[in-house]
């Protein structure tokens, strides 16, 4: 198949069942999950192995392939139970499980030898002979390492048949390929554990030998220094290269984010692929694509490593915050006639001028005039976790969001 028009997978974080259903709803073609075992993302909900099962019989159902992290690094202790959680995990019919320590490997092909494997990032791959290693071993994909450029791809892809996935949107690590150890020196929470207290996000300043107790700004900034503080990788812009390299998935960062942020990027990345599938010679990125993704929580993107090693513009200096344009204020949950039942995340108030955002269609602006609560009485203001009656002006179905522009 030519590279450009290879047929990209986008895969979307998936962090608990309802951002899973959401990602499943805006467009992508799998998604990504842990278990409350061996996952890198502890912080996340998480899921049980009947709660997998449960959501891997649904993304099925809607064609949509599911693939379980597996991808902590382990202790003596964690190998116990490793055969029968992987042997679980092919029951069930995961389409892959995405691991970094080769112990998983032995036990998946000991105990589960049909099941598909994913090489993590964790892993750190940078160069054909190791996605080779990995590839003669029987590995149908490797997550390559962010710090490669187009052009390495390229190379790899020359070398090897083996699945490239590339991370293509969302937070960015200081550490080479995720492999941190700041959080377990500072906190005692475990990175590769799937435990990170995100010390690199701290506010930090310098301290000379001789002088304890004053502390100089790197960056000449009240609020201190942000020199550990990554731009958010965004390459919607850059379909077409990605193509042309040769990845063949395309991964959004965030089992961590919120509802809203996986529904916008996962939307947008829909819109822009199929636009690229369709006409790849004629392909032009959209501006509201790169609006939608601006108006999720964010800090000001990059391009990584795509384009050649960063330069200091890739770090943010002036702040270590997230740019917060819009406020996502409700989901709908059921829509009968015209009337949806939306369940509030944020203050919501009569007058309010807010857009709904629909599942793989187009955006639309409206003016809150009437709501109901549940026992059909006006209301003039509502607030998180409560359920209100509205109508909407066109028809929404399931997960469609409600934003207003945030008032900061």
């Amino acid at each position: 198949m030519d590279n450009l028009t290879r047929n990209m997978e986008l895969l979307a974080p998936a962090g608990n069942r309802e951002k899973a259903e959401v990602a499943i709803a805006y467009g992508a073609d799998a998604i990504y999950v842990g278990g409350k075992e061996y996952s890198l993302r502890a912080g996340a909900d998480n899921f049980t192995l009947p709660e997998l099962k449960s959501l891997i019989d649904y993304a099925h159902g809607a064609g949509v392939r599911v693939y379980v992290a597996v991808n902590s690094l382990l202790h003596n202790a964690q190998l116990t139970a490793l055969d029968e959680y992987l042997a679980a995990l092919a029951e069930m019919q995961a389409d892959a499980v995405i691991f970094s320590d080769p112990a998983v490997y032995l036990a998946a092909k000991r105990t589960a030898p049909k099941l598909q494997l994913h090489f993590s990032t964790q892993g750190s791959l940078t160069n054909w002979q190791a996605v080779k290693f990995w590839e003669d071993l029987g590995v149908r994909r490797v997550v390559l390492a962010r710090e490669l450029s187009l052009e390495e791809i390229k190379e790899i892809r020359r070398r090897v048949g083996v699945e490239l996935e590339a991370f293509v949107h969302g937070a960015m690590c200081i550490s080479y390929s995720g492999r941190c150890l700041l959080s377990n020196y500072l906190t005692g929470r475990d990175a590769n554990q799937g435990d990170c207290a995100q010390s690199c996000r701290w506010r930090y300043a310098l301290v000379e030998e001789k002088r304890p107790g004053q502390y100089f700004p790197i960056f000449e900034d009240e609020r201190g220094s942000y020199i550990l503080n990554s731009k958010d990788l965004n390459m919607l812009a850059h379909l077409p290269e990605l193509a042309a390299a040769g990845i063949d998935s395309l991964k959004i960062e965030g089992r961590m984010k919120s509802v809203y942020y996986v529904a916008v990027v996962v939307w947008a990345y829909r819109q822009a692929l199929d636009a690229f599938a369709a006409d790849p010679e004629g392909f032009a990125v959209r501006p509201e694509w790169l609006e939608e993704l601006d108006k999720v929580s964010h800090r000001p993107y990059t391009t990584g490593f795509y384009f050649g090693r960063p330069g200091p513009d890739a770090q943010s200096y002036e702040s270590g915050g997230y740019i917060r344009t819009y406020d996502f204020v409700g989901v709908v949950e059921e829509t009968a006639g015209k009337i949806s039942r939306i369940a509030v995340r944020n203050r919501l108030k009569r007058g309010d001028r807010l857009e709904l955002l629909r599942p793989k269609q187009s955006c639309v602006e409206f003016t809150l005039d009437k709501m109901l609560d549940e026992e059909g009485s006006p209301v003039d203001e509502s607030h998180a976790n409560q359920t209100v009656f509205v109508e909407l002006p066109v028809d929404a179905s399931r997960y469609s969001l409600l934003r207003r522009r945030s008032e900061d």
